[in-house]
């Protein structure tokens, strides 16, 4: 089920109709491009400003998003099955919550990202801001 994207965009760029091209760096927000190539009910893994996170399109249509990477043995979390609320590891059956990436079946947690859509059809990956470097007392 998982797939890179086949857009032929840099999915770590913010790219796609309507993309502030300075939204990136400033905000965390990457445009993973078309809502379609994420079929309704299936999961695909992107990489994202050097992480690989897998993005999921729900029955009811909305998205969500959580690490790619299994923390129990590397499994490839968006060949997982899903329901509404959880995605099962295709590789040992770890479960994890959609909302929160917390683990329903003690395997440590997924990382859980921010994922919405923008008026031109696209899915929209918001990834944490790192944070602010120390300012040095002088």
């Amino acid at each position: 089920m998982s797939a890179w994207p086949s857009t032929g965009q840099d999915a770590g760029q913010d790219t796609g109709a309507g993309a502030d091209p300075d939204a990136g760096a400033d905000t965390g927000l990457h445009v993973l491009g078309p809502l379609e190539q994420v079929p309704v009910g299936e999961g695909r893994a992107f990489a994202v400003a050097g992480e690989q996170v897998a993005v999921f399109r729900l029955r009811d249509g909305t998205f969500r998003a959580v690490s790619a990477v299994c923390p129990h043995k590397g499994g490839p979390i968006a060949d997982g099955t899903i329901d509404q609320s959880e995605v099962m590891c295709p590789l040992h059956q770890h479960a994890f919550e959609l909302a929160t990436g917390c683990s329903t079946t003690g395997a440590g947690p997924l990382r859980s990202y921010a994922v919405s859509t923008d008026g031109g059809g696209n899915i929209v990956l918001q990834l944490p801001k790192p944070p602010a470097p120390a300012n040095p007392t002088q």
